[in-house]
């Protein structure tokens, strides 16, 4: 199952695909984020684990520009609990090449890190490498 979200200018800025081989959530972003793309990705998470529970998240910033800071707040007081909630555990995340979504990422990681557990790569392999180690 893939699930593509638009921004309003018909660009698609997050794909998110179950891999049922892997037992994941493969979620690619694409271009910049602001507080409401990443409200709207995040529930769309939330909808999707709860018709059928996942505890890993691949969240791929690869092709993502900018920084997302804005959205951590909310990520980390309203989304986290409730996607935990919801049975997510693992979050094995591609760090944007970008350096404003990697200082949004890290201050994320700082975040939610105690809460579950989310660690950051360079690469789409190694994420995966991760993912598949966890139980």
């Amino acid at each position: 199952m893939t699930t593509s979200l638009y921004r309003g200018d018909g660009t698609v800025y997050l794909t998110i695909e179950r891999n049922e081989r892997d037992n994941w959530i493969h979620a690619r972003w694409q271009g910049r984020q602001t507080l409401g793309t990443v409200m709207d990705g995040g529930l769309t998470y939330v909808d999707i684990l709860r018709a059928d529970p996942c505890a890993k998240l691949l969240n791929d910033h690869q092709a993502l520009i900018g920084t997302f800071t804005e959205a951590n707040e909310w990520i980390q007081q309203v989304w986290t609990p409730i996607i935990i909630s919801a049975g997510l555990r693992y979050i094995g995340q591609v760090v944007s090449p970008d350096v404003f979504g990697q200082l949004s990422i890290e201050d994320l990681q700082h975040r939610i890190g105690d809460m579950l557990q989310i660690q950051l790569f360079g690469t789409l392999s190694e994420t995966q490498d991760w993912l598949r180690a966890q139980p």
